[in-house]
């Protein structure tokens, strides 16, 4: 080779990571002491990873699991789910699960590992939702599981891209369900966006099972069948495979007061069986209301974390500014081209930036970049008017 400068083409590193996963789902049950593995202490998991029922059947370590998650897991994938996590938590007393998690308690292994795991979207607990509820004096409703629910949510605002599917306690009804889901929303509001309740027990014959698995199956099912961003269309008003009928035989009126505390219900259609009618998180902001706005938004702020990881370490200057805003820039015109993000075609609601308006001087010899992404999620349309008039005059 002559001396010289040889100049030679090369392509840039890729920068974009995949697409972020929604769809995985985690069923979280109790082992009680009775049926823990050798060896086993308290607070160890069981894990079992699964992509369709009949592994769980072939599995010697089903029996270790209650009848309800098991069923839960069934009804993942009867309803269209692809992949659960199938995790049980060794527990020497489940009393010992009513207080908060703390730093020491059972369920810290289950929560470092729930925190290890990126690509779970969907997490349950069914049978929580059997456990004991109890009214006070002055009427106030608690279940021995709202510990679990609250640090459950929390977790899930932690990570922000995780829901909470809550099967309403069996037994509550009415004035009494309303008043328990009312005291949930009002403990620590900002986490309240992050999980849902759907209500009532659903029946296989005589067999009665919470609902949960079935959901997060039907949100896994659409989340595949519009991928890549089927996050965006709203779990409501499709049926639920497997059941017959529900538990609590509701009418329209009934669906319409749920509806308004915020409780998802399932009404019986002819022709269609039992369908969900309802898809509203546990938030009291106008914001979040809506389960398929909440999960947007997750899977935005967890795909742009993951498409920027590469600027960690990076100069912190105007040049590493422009490339985030303009790959920030790229990835929501991806989503907003997909319907993830309102705004007609001329104007869509979203707006980048990354200047020295974001990034003041004590924030560089911080050694912290800001991105601002503002953004309006897609809705979910939940009412219908039409204005039918009869008359004689020109239309």
């Amino acid at each position: 080779m002559r001396p010289g400068i040889t100049i030679q083409h090369a392509s840039l590193p890729e920068r974009r990571s995949d697409l972020v996963r929604c769809d995985v789902a985690a069923v979280i049950g109790f082992v009680p002491r009775a049926r823990w593995p050798e060896d086993a202490v308290e607070g160890d998991l069981v894990e079992i990873p699964l992509r369709r029922a009949g592994t769980l059947d072939e599995d010697p370590r089903r029996d270790l699991f209650d009848p309800v998650t098991r069923d839960a897991v069934r009804q993942f994938f009867q309803n269209g789910g692809a992949l659960v996590r199938l995790v049980g938590v060794c527990v020497g007393d489940v009393e010992a699960l009513r207080a908060p998690t703390g730093d020491d308690g059972p369920l810290v292994p289950l929560f470092q590992w729930l925190r290890n795991e990126e690509d779970l979207g969907l997490v349950a607990v069914p049978s929580a939702s059997a456990w004991r509820c109890e009214v006070s004096r002055s009427g106030v409703v608690t279940s021995h599981a709202d510990a679990l629910w609250d640090d459950l949510l929390a977790h899930c605002r932690q990570v922000g891209n995780r829901f909470l599917v809550i099967d309403a306690p069996r037994g509550l009804h009415g004035d009494m369900l309303e008043r328990w889901v009312g005291a949930l929303r009002d403990r620590d509001p900002l986490s309240r966006a992050y999980g849902a309740v759907y209500y009532p027990w659903l029946m296989r014959g005589d067999h009665a099972a919470p609902p949960s698995g079935a959901i997060m199956g039907l949100v896994a099912r659409l989340e595949n069948e519009r991928a890549p961003y089927g996050v965006a269309v709203p779990p409501a008003n499709l049926p639920l495979h497997g059941f017959t009928h529900a538990e609590i035989e509701l009418d329209w009126g009934d669906v319409g007061r749920l509806n308004d505390a915020n409780i998802n219900s399932f009404i019986s259609q002819p022709g269609r069986g039992v369908v969900v009618w309802g898809a509203r998180t546990l938030s009291r902001d106008p914001a979040w209301q809506f389960v398929n706005s909440r999960r947007v938004v997750g899977l935005v702020t967890e795909q742009l974390r993951r498409d920027n990881e590469w600027a960690v370490f990076e100069p912190n200057d105007r040049s590493l500014w422009k490339v985030l805003e303009r790959d920030v820039n790229v990835r929501l015109q991806e989503f907003w081209e997909a319907g993830l993000i309102s705004g007609g075609r001329s104007a869509p609601e979203f707006s980048v930036d990354c200047s020295e308006n974001t990034n003041l001087p004590a924030a560089r010899e911080a050694g912290i970049v800001n991105v601002e992404v503002t953004l309006r999620p897609v809705g979910t349309t939940e009412r219908i008017l039409i204005d039918l008039r009869l008359g004689s005059g020109a239309l």
